[in-house]
């Protein structure tokens, strides 16, 4: 059997998220305050008490996820789970990738941390407030939206953001040509194409800045070959080497998620157990939805833990 760790994205985040794993593990204790120690303030408080809009802000939401998918990593290895010798790759859906990547030890707890507040700052700030946007597609095949997208080019940029599979996905640009774009999906079929309440266009070409941030921040920061193979998002397909990964990184920002040939990928090479770790179970419903042979599995609580820690030791 061969396994992955899979980590979620922005979305996933809610208020309460690592409090209980906090409460019950040392472990998870010592990388929430690790990370506040990193960033200068208390994250934790805000993910374990909120307020929501002080969590779901982006340049909060990043780091905060990540550090729940590491309580999850850290607690699983102190219970005797060596991620070399059981896990085959790890994936992250957007931000999830720099969670995998610190997993995977290519960046360290405090540097990923800082990394995601850079990220999530630069992304808010990169397009005024209202310039952009972001809609759901669900319901119509990846080449069909592509057509939407360049029938909407002349009004302005709009692109695939996430394909995340199951019939789902995202667009990004320009708010007119989204709002357009959207309305000719349902006129093509589409079962529902929903404008996403989100702050800024994320995965499109006008993330550019936001891109040219993340090249410098990565520039100076320490990295590592992962002990396992990424499944980069912006590739579906493998990669070890730490300097290659990093430029995979810095195209992430304004290109496409490619999540649902990510499972394929796996599928298509016998990763059939994806645990996925942090908060939440988006990505554990997507795998199932994308390939039944594929089994998705949560694991954010001490029960859900104690379930991994028995089948994979």
């Amino acid at each position: 059997m061969t396994i992955a760790f899979t980590f979620p994205g922005q979305g996933s985040q809610a208020v309460g998220m690592g409090k209980e794993l906090a409460e019950n593990f040392a472990e998870a204790r010592a990388v929430f305050q690790e990370v506040d120690e990193a960033l200068g303030e208390k994250l934790s408080e805000t993910m374990f008490n909120g307020p929501e809009d002080t969590l779901t802000l982006t340049a909060n939401a990043q780091p905060a996820l990540m550090a729940v998918s590491m309580a999850v990593v850290r607690v699983l290895e102190a219970k005797g789970i060596d991620l070399k010798a059981k896990i085959s790759y790890v994936a992250g859906h957007s931000l999830g990738e720099y969670s995998a990547l610190c997993a995977a030890g290519t960046f360290s707890l405090a540097d990923t941390a800082r990394l995601l507040r850079i990220r999530g700052n630069a992304m808010q700030e990169a397009v005024p407030v209202g310039v952009g946007a972001m809609a759901a597609i669900i319901g119509l095949e990846h080449p069909d939206v592509i057509a939407i997208c360049q029938e909407v080019s002349a009004v302005g940029s709009c692109q695939i953001a996430n394909d995340n599979g199951g019939g789902q996905i995202v667009v990004s640009g320009e708010k007119a040509a989204v709002e357009k774009g959207a309305a000719i999906a349902t006129a093509k079929g589409a079962k529902r194409a929903i404008l996403l309440p989100v702050s800024a266009p994320f995965h499109s070409s006008l993330m550019t800045p936001a891109a040219e941030a993340m090249r410098d921040a990565l520039a100076h920061v320490e990295k590592s070959n992962p002990i396992v193979p990424l499944i980069a998002n912006v590739r579906a397909a493998p990669v070890s080497d730490a300097d290659e990964i990093a430029k995979l990184l810095v195209e992430q920002v304004t290109g496409q998620v490619r999540w649902r040939e990510t499972v394929e990928w796996f599928a298509a090479n016998g990763a059939t157990t994806l645990y996925e770790l942090g908060s939440g179970k988006v990505l554990t419903g997507l795998a199932r939805r994308i390939d039944k042979t594929v089994n998705g599995i949560a694991v954010n609580t001490p029960a859900d833990i104690d379930a991994a820690v028995a089948a994979l030791a």
